[in-house]
């Protein structure tokens, strides 16, 4: 048995290997504060910590090689990747995910990737060291007080000051990261008291018992789509992050109501499905009469929550579905709005509309939105096929889509770029898409390409990357490379900041501070680093390329070349 820590149990009949599931009543667990911590996150179905080594955390990197099993540890060139893989972790597996931060730079790295899951809706834990309490205020190397910092945005920061505080702390991290709404939590624990020993009750990781919608309320959203004439659905984020995309797609297809999806919602109505109407997102909007939008806040996004009035129409009344009650618009007008489990409020409102004595009849509504979306697929589809020089970015899109499994997990780390992504890939599958989010932070890519690969080891990966974006971070390559994780990544590469250049030159005729170095050789770096890459100018080599890349094995950089003037065409700047 190890040293560092141990299991007993008042359960002779009890399997000691269990950690990580659910355990026996009367377990308990004994060791250094890192075992105690790494027990808790297995518990709670954790199996890989995204870390940056540092001395303030080796209790942790101990107790995860001395776990039964070990815990993986995959470790990063910045902590920002660590955070942002750990982030992804929690979107891709809907578990928490753990990021593992030394202290002061490396808690302070990784508060960007903390913001995006706060505002993305994202489950993870990010445990910080912490300087030595018996020299606090003396000024021992990194000494800062983190939870101060983090805590605007996070769930809960806090510090667990002694070791006897680790089991239940982290604990009760993990089981507030994943509960609705879901979100980052942070802790720290002081160097010196992560060293020492402690025991308690080893976590069952049980999770809390969904909460119940409000019948009445699902009663008056079934009225109000049994009284609509032109009804559309909204999809987002935390209808996957629920486990409501059954739910969601029974609503669609039992009530015939054309849908739109965003964020993690795409791939709930699959791509290509009659009532997917995404491409006729401005019609249906601005003709709609009732607007439900289920699991994604009445953002930029969503006009902030007015639809319809087009050509002086009636606005639509809008209901808001969320998944708790905080996530209820408190900005826009409401008709109707319920909280709770989304499967159970998504199944509540199709049992109280098929309870209405009126039948709605959308037939004429959705065949109009359908006949837009294939009047859109025509126009995308000279674009998709361009053979303009420099490339278009959607000629891009043209040679990938095909080439992409049902399963494939596709990841956009872009500004201008991934805005065409939005636009032409459209998920098979619920679960397979990563986008920066409503936060609009660059730099997660590789951090989200690393969890990805881990995640869904026999899935295709794809990285989206903007030539801007790839700045950030793609010296984590590298750690693709070390931890034999092969993933696709295809660069549109315009030697700008797209998204910036154009706005700017429309405000003020010029830009200034929006342009990159003129056809950088990416894929060199990538080569630099141990994987594999090249560069593409003519259109028609774009496929080839991609079919290499597939091929590989390894982590493969495709860069293209695109023109910086076929800019997005895009109806709102986020403000």
């Amino acid at each position: 048995m190890s040293n560092v820590g141990h299991m007993t149990t008042t359960d002779p009949t009890s399997d000691a290997s269990a950690v990580g599931s659910t355990s026996p009543t009367g377990s308990e667990i004994e060791g250094h504060a890192g075992t105690l911590a790494v027990a808790a996150a297995r518990a709670h179905g954790v199996e890989t910590m995204f870390t940056l080594s540092g001395a303030h955390v080796f209790p942790m990197y101990d107790g995860a090689v001395k776990a039964d099993p070990p815990m993986r540890l995959v470790d990063v060139r910045h902590e920002q990747t660590a955070a942002f893989a750990a982030e992804a972790t929690g979107k891709l597996t809907r578990r928490p995910g753990l990021a593992v931060l030394t202290a002061g730079p490396g808690v302070t790295n990784g508060i960007s990737a903390i913001a995006q899951a706060t505002f993305a809706g994202s489950p993870m834990v990010v445990v910080g060291g912490r300087a030595p309490a018996n020299r606090w205020g003396s000024g021992s190397l990194q000494e800062l007080d983190h939870p101060p910092i983090v805590a605007p945005v996070a769930k809960d920061a806090r510090t667990l000051h002694l070791a006897s505080d680790v089991l239940g702390g982290m604990d009760a991290a993990f089981a507030t990261a994943g509960a609705s709404h879901r979100g980052p939590v942070f802790v720290d624990v002081p160097m010196d008291e992560f060293f020492n020993s402690a025991s308690g009750p080893l976590p069952t990781g049980a999770r809390p018992a969904p909460e119940q919608p409000d019948p009445d309320a699902l009663r008056t959203i079934g009225r109000l789509l049994a009284e609509a004439s032109r009804p559309v659905l909204v999809l987002g984020t935390d209808v996957w992050a629920d486990g409501a995309e059954e739910a969601a797609l029974r609503l669609v297809e039992e009530a015939g109501l054309p849908a739109i999806t965003n964020g993690m919602g795409r791939g709930v109505v699959p791509g290509g499905h009659p009532l997917l109407v995404t491409k006729a997102r401005s019609a249906a909007f601005g003709g709609a009469d009732l607007v439900v939008v289920v699991g994604t806040p009445l953002d930029f996004r969503l006009g902030y929550g007015v639809f319809g009035g087009k050509d002086g129409a009636t606005p639509a009344r809008v209901v808001h579905v969320a998944d708790s009650a905080a996530q209820v618009s408190g900005h826009a007008e409401l008709a109707a709005s319920a909280y709770g489990d989304l499967t159970l409020a998504l199944d509540g409102v199709l049992a109280a509309l098929q309870a209405q004595p009126r039948k709605p009849d959308h037939a004429a509504w959705v065949s109009d939105l359908q006949a837009k979306v294939g009047a859109a697929a025509e126009r995308d589809a000279q674009l998709l096929a361009a053979e303009a020089d420099p490339v278009h970015p959607a000629r891009i899109y043209g040679e990938l889509v095909p080439r992409l499994a049902d399963d494939a997990v596709v990841i956009g780390d872009g500004g201008d770029f991934v805005s065409f992504a939005g636009k032409y890939v459209e998920p098979k599958r619920p679960g397979g898409w990563l986008d920066p989010g409503p936060y609009g932070c660059l730099g997660a890519g590789l951090g989200a390409a690393i969890a990805a690969r881990i995640a869904r080891p026999s899935a295709q990966v794809v990285l989206l990357l903007g030539d801007g974006a790839a700045g950030f971070s793609l010296m984590d390559v590298d750690t693709l490379v070390r931890h034999d994780l092969p993933v696709v990544m295809v660069m549109g590469n315009n030697s700008a900041w797209g998204l910036e250049k154009g706005p700017m030159q429309m405000l003020y005729g010029y830009d200034v501070a929006a342009d990159l170095a003129p056809r950088t050789a990416y894929h060199e770096v990538v080569k630099a680093l141990g994987g594999a890459g090249e560069v593409v100018t003519d259109p028609r080599q774009i496929g080839p390329a991609l079919d290499r890349a597939f091929a590989a094995g390894v982590p493969y950089l495709v860069n293209i070349i695109t023109d910086v003037d076929a800019a997005y065409p895009r109806a709102t700047f986020g403000i």
